[in-house]
């Protein structure tokens, strides 16, 4: 059974509530989580949440880009700065005029590229 969640606020307002609730309600299979290009900050919480979710319930977890989930097309950096998917490598990218940034589901998760390591993806140095 495929589950997403939706909710207003930060994501550390709610992840760790949200996954207990999923762990009470039944077995999960797997867990798929972005783990990259995006938030550092929420990259970072997503990681750490299901890392300790695996080591302390069992509960395995995979990670796929932010590319599977938007077609490939450009994703906020910041400012004017956006990432690029060029074949298989990822750059940053000036824009004059904002792209929108739209992200949806596929039918099945089956058919999603996982990421060969689950560790977040840091693309920006530290500011």
């Amino acid at each position: 059974m495929e589950r997403s969640w939706s909710r207003e606020g930060y994501a550390s307002e709610h992840l760790a509530e949200e996954l207990d609730r999923l762990t009470a309600e039944g077995e999960i299979g797997e867990i798929l989580y972005v783990n990259g290009p995006g938030s550092q900050m929420g990259i970072k919480l997503a990681y750490i949440a299901l890392r300790t979710l695996e080591l302390s319930r069992g509960v395995p977890f995979g990670a796929v880009s932010a590319f599977e989930l938007n077609g490939g097309r450009p994703l906020k950096a910041m400012g004017r700065l956006y990432f690029v998917k060029e074949k298989e490598t990822i750059i940053t990218k000036t824009f004059d005029e904002p792209i929108a940034q739209e992200f949806s589901f596929p039918p099945s998760l089956e058919g999603m590229e996982r990421e060969p390591d689950p560790r977040p993806h840091y693309r920006l140095p530290a500011v």
